[in-house]
């Protein structure tokens, strides 16, 4: 049923726990499955350190924040704008057809994560 990448993540997640220095920081809920996940990041220079997560909610959603944060290391937060669900699921080997809630809630936490740094950057600048 689940992909051995996605089990791996489940049983050993990456970036567990809140991001250390974390610059940025959102948190998403699905409303009809109640899985919920806060993402947060360290970011300098528009590029993604560091990030971590945590997570209640089914297998899936649990896999997919954790391949999330490892998708997110290093990465310009342009380029990570533009991550997909498919991109997620991709990372975790896959997911069922009814999880596809899971991989979605990622990308979704990581939207309102770069909301998130443009308000507290544009609160910085206005401060400065």
């Amino acid at each position: 049923m689940y992909s051995p990448t996605l089990l791996d993540h489940f049983e050993n997640p990456r970036n567990g726990g809140a991001c250390e220095h974390a610059t940025a920081c959102a948190r998403v809920e699905n409303p009809v499955c109640g899985d919920v996940l806060e993402l947060s990041a360290h970011v300098e220079h528009g590029v993604i350190l560091a990030a971590g997560f945590r997570a209640k909610g089914c297998v899936p959603a649990m896999a997919c924040a954790s391949a999330l944060t490892e998708l997110l290391k290093g990465r310009d937060v342009r380029d990570a704008a533009r991550l997909g669900s498919e991109d997620v699921a991709a990372a975790v080997g896959g997911v069922p057809p009814g999880s596809l809630h899971a991989a979605q809630m990622a990308v979704d936490a990581v939207r309102a994560l770069i909301r998130d740094l443009r308000s507290t950057s544009e609160a910085t600048a206005v401060n400065a």
